[in-house]
């Protein structure tokens, strides 16, 4: 089954749970439960290249843990894990410590998430499914450009309500005519699903990025918002997926915390290296 059909199928089963109610729904139930794989997968592949590297998801919480056993729990037990522990520890994850950027991604995904599902039985199906899909390889982990494209086919509706996302060929033909570099500021006070950030991470890349400095320099240029929960979370998706490679270099710890706080909600501009710039003057002082 392809990862598209994969999609749909999953969407099948949400259609019969009472719980849900729309595509917005359905896409948001969606995008937590893949979040989560996504992570995970990549934790397992870091954990294996990285003898120090420990996972920002506490170790009963991960996906691994609890839905990578297809014959694992559900029903009534499923869902109270969900509710009654995930969900309310993933909101309240510590940012504190080594490993504050990667929680800060995990609980600001979460933050206003929610899991619509009433079924246990149902979500155990979803997940399932969703154990069909490996991120670490990369065959599949190019598949899942057919499941965000989805995903934003699915969101255009949303148009009628005021809001645009943007066509991906739109997006690459207006950075390529900017024409970014490396050390310029890029902002978008409206990012969306990260479509402007993460191709003009792509374009500089592509053109311009030859070595860790130029890669670390680009970043740290880089400013966007979103402030509704939807493609906040879906932002977070795609940057997880879109930047996987970028993310395994030896250099990973240094370089992935700006990549992920990047996609950051809020009022205002946020710069990704801000609060490490308020630490290092305190330290000065």
């Amino acid at each position: 089954m392809s990862v598209r059909n994969t999609v749909k199928s999953i969407q099948d089963i949400m259609r019969q749970d009472v719980g849900v109610d729309g595509d917005a729904q359905r896409i948001s139930q969606l995008c937590w439960m893949f979040f989560l794989k996504i992570i995970d997968d990549q934790d397992q592949q870091l954990e294996m290249m990285q003898d120090s590297y420990r996972s920002p998801i506490p170790k009963d919480l991960r996906w691994r843990a609890w839905a990578a056993d297809p014959e694992g729990i559900t029903g009534e037990e499923l869902l109270a894990f969900i509710n009654t522990q995930l969900f309310p520890q993933l909101k309240e994850l510590s940012i504190a410590g080594k490993l504050a950027d990667r929680r800060r991604v995990v609980r600001d995904v979460f933050e206003d998430a929610y899991n619509y599902m009433k079924s246990g039985q149902l979500i155990r199906q979803v997940i399932n499914k969703i154990n069909g899909v490996d991120f670490n390889n990369l065959a599949e982990r190019q598949h899942f450009g057919d499941i965000y494209e989805q995903v934003l086919n699915d969101l255009q509706s949303a148009g009628n309500a005021g809001e645009y996302y943007t066509p991906r060929a739109v997006t690459a033909f207006m950075v390529d005519r900017i024409d970014p570099k490396p050390g310029e500021l890029l902002f978008d006070p409206a990012c969306g699903t990260g479509g402007f950030p993460t191709c003009a991470l792509r374009h500089m890349r592509d053109r311009y990025v030859k070595k860790l400095k130029d890669e670390q320099t680009m970043q740290e240029a880089l400013r966007a918002v979103e402030k509704k929960q939807l493609p906040h979370m879906l932002c977070h998706q795609h940057a997880a997926a879109r930047h996987r490679e970028s993310q395994l270099r030896a250099a990973r710890q240094h370089l992935g915390p700006a990549l992920h706080q990047l996609y950051r909600r809020g009022p205002r501009g946020y710069c990704p290296h801000q609060s490490a710039l308020r630490r290092q003057g305190r330290r000065r002082h």
